[in-house]
């Protein structure tokens, strides 16, 4: 089940928010977490098993952790601690890398060991990160144990961010699991939020889906180089917006259950530099991998030839983290890359020349990356590079065609992708609604647009026969 489905608008969070409103508050979490049970089992009605295992292993691994530090047994606590570390990520690994370590061992002895093709669980490399983070925290004493399994499932199992994030750390939330306050005016902000999301998704990354899509379905030697960089383009919108979208949604229905999840994007294609993309792109995830593994193995503190191998052993389990194929693995060290050279002396050169210039160098950056992203066909990889560097040529039909039949779409994209829509719409709202924005014309304006923009979003999905979300594979 995705957000943007008919099954999901206009069934199961109707259902899902009418329950959770009417029970006793004591309840709330009861309804969250059996709910988000369905909403898992409605796609993986088997691996939401997994799902709860991981969800008691992490809840007996946090009692036991605080129990053994309470009476002053840190070894304990600390062997219970790398033992959750290994259930969790040994079940990442079996279920997400097996097949890939099977291949590349028997390609390299020539081998014939059978892969057992085990179906990836859906939101498997979020959920995991979550539930190891909660027993990282507890050992640390960063947050209070969960002593309440239900709270705790609710919390592992939360249906708004359990399939593809925002990774929302334990300490994040863990108040609000107990004692949160949802409001009408935080209802109202969650809708909007979640309507600006579905209008992403919906709207702009299935459309500029399309123009990837038909440049994807064209063998690499084929294409122009203008071709390509637009597909490389196309590419790098449908999954921003896709992504971003999603998250927009997870943390708007986080808002009317009364949640406040962080923020999960910030407009990554304004960026000067690698450093400053990375800041604003997937930023739970940056978060985690800093908190949980730069800062650990010693982050900057260790000196440059330390530091270094920590940004490269980061960017290294970055890439591994998104899927098990080598075009990640070459995509998390090619940023990797980038980074370090930004930090050695890049970064310097990038903050004193003409904005333009360091713009340019990030988009050509990100572009390329992505292209190496989606080469999940390692062997269309190369060719499709080439074609990038004009081995077809620098302009063809093809590339003309798709800036008729995608331009105005790829105008709005880039319109989307920077602060320019959010700063007109905080003016509007201003100019409308009074030094405060709540003036009666603007409710009734942005109540009204609101309708209109569920309207046209239903209508595309009435007739969609493919909406996922991309992360959903990773």
């Amino acid at each position: 089940m995705v957000f943007s489905s008919l099954l999901f608008l206009f069934r199961f969070l109707p259902v899902i928010l009418l329950l959770y409103f009417i029970v006793p508050r004591g309840w709330r979490n009861a309804v969250l977490f059996f709910g988000s049970l369905i909403f898992y089992a409605w796609g993986e009605p088997v691996y939401v098993v997994l799902m709860l295992f991981s969800t008691a292993v992490d809840f007996t691994h946090g009692w036991y952790i605080r129990r053994s530090l309470d009476a002053g047994r840190r070894g304990r606590a600390k062997i219970a601690l790398i033992s959750s570390v290994v259930i969790n990520l040994g079940l990442l690994g079996v279920f997400k890398y097996t097949d890939f370590i099977i291949g590349l061992v028997n390609g390299a002895l020539g081998l014939s060991i059978p892969q057992p093709g085990l179906p990836l669980p859906i939101g498997i490399s979020f959920y995991t990160f979550q539930t190891m983070s909660y027993s990282i925290d507890v050992y640390r004493g960063d947050a209070d144990v969960q002593k309440n399994i239900i709270d705790f499932g609710a919390y592992v199992a939360m249906f708004p961010q359990l399939i593809a994030g925002p990774i929302v750390r334990y300490q994040t939330v863990a108040k609000e699991l107990n004692d949160r306050q949802e409001s009408p005016s935080l209802f109202a902000d969650g809708i909007a939020l979640f309507m600006a999301g579905l209008g992403k998704k919906v709207l702009l990354a299935n459309n500029i889906g399309l123009m990837w899509d038909a440049v994807s379905a064209l063998p690499a030697a084929q294409l122009s180089a203008a071709a390509a960089w637009l597909g490389a383009l196309a590419y790098g919108f449908q999954i921003y917006f896709d992504f971003s979208g999603y998250s927009d949604m997870a943390r708007g229905l986080g808002l009317m259950l009364g949640f406040h999840f962080p923020l999960n994007f910030d407009y990554p294609y304004i960026s000067r530099s690698v450093t400053e993309f990375w800041r604003r792109w997937h930023i739970s995830l940056g978060t985690w991998f800093r908190e949980y593994v730069y800062i650990p193995l010693g982050g900057n503190r260790k000196g440059l030839a330390a530091q270094i191998r920590n940004i490269l052993i980061v960017w290294m389990l970055t890439g591994i983290w998104h899927g098990a194929s080598v075009n990640f693995f070459i995509w998390g060290l090619y940023f990797g890359v980038l980074l370090v050279m930004e930090k050695l002396f890049l970064l310097k050169w990038l903050k004193r020349c003409p904005r333009p210039v360091a713009w340019l160098y990030t988009t050509l950056a990100w572009l390329i990356g992505w292209a190496i992203f989606a080469s999940v066909d390692n062997a269309a990889g190369l060719p499709y590079f080439a074609a990038m560097l004009g081995a077809g040529g620098a302009v063809d039909s093809t590339a003309l065609y798709l800036l008729r039949n995608y331009g105005v779409m790829l105008i709005i994209c880039i319109a989307g992708s920077t602060p320019i829509v959010k700063r007109l719409f905080v003016r509007v709202r201003r100019a409308v609604g009074g030094a405060d924005g709540q003036g009666m014309l603007w409710q009734l304006m942005f109540s009204a647009a609101s309708i209109v923009l569920f309207v046209i979003c239903t209508a595309y999905l009435v007739d969609a026969t493919y909406n996922p979300f991309l992360y959903f594979r990773f």
